[in-house]
C-alpha cells in the first residue's frame, strides 16, 4: 500500500509538471493570474481521470482502436486532458491541442512506469 501511494503521489508530481509544460506551449490561462497550485489541482484531477475513467473509455474505443492499429489511442489520451482541464479552475485548452498535450503527458506517464519497473527490478 505505501508503494501505491508512493506512485500515485510520483504520477501526480510529474503530470503536474506535465501540464504545466502542455499549457505554456499549447494552452491558455482563464484567469491569467495561475498559481503553482492550479496546476497541481490540474495534476491532481488529470491522475484521477486517468485512473479512474480511461480505462472505461479505453473499452468503449476498443473497435476504432483497433480499426486504426492503436492511433485512436492517441484521441483517448487527449480526451482525459480535456476532461482535466475542463474540470481544473482556470486552465483551458481546444481538443486538437489536448491531443498534442496528451502525447506529451503520455510520454510522461510511460517514463515515470519504465522507471518504477527498473527499481522494481533492483529491489
Amino acid at each position: 500500500m505505501k508503494r501505491q501511494s508512493a506512485t500515485f503521489l510520483l504520477r501526480w508530481i510529474l503530470n503536474s509538471v506535465g501540464i504545466w509544460v502542455a499549457i505554456r506551449l499549447f494552452g491558455s490561462e482563464i484567469s491569467g493570474l495561475t498559481s503553482v497550485w492550479t496546476f497541481v489541482l490540474a495534476g491532481l484531477i488529470f491522475s484521477l481521470v486517468n485512473t479512474v475513467l480511461k480505462p472505461v473509455i479505453t473499452i468503449l474505443a476498443l473497435p476504432a482502436i483497433l480499426l486504426t492499429l492503436g492511433l485512436f489511442t492517441l484521441v483517448v489520451n487527449g480526451l482525459m486532458v480535456y476532461i482535466s482541464l475542463a474540470i481544473a479552475p482556470g486552465l483551458s485548452m481546444t481538443f486538437a491541442n489536448s491531443i498534442l498535450a496528451g502525447i506529451i503527458l503520455s510520454l510522461v506517464n510511460y517514463i515515470i512506469s519504465s522507471a518504477l519497473v527498473l527499481q522494481r527490478e533492483e529491489e
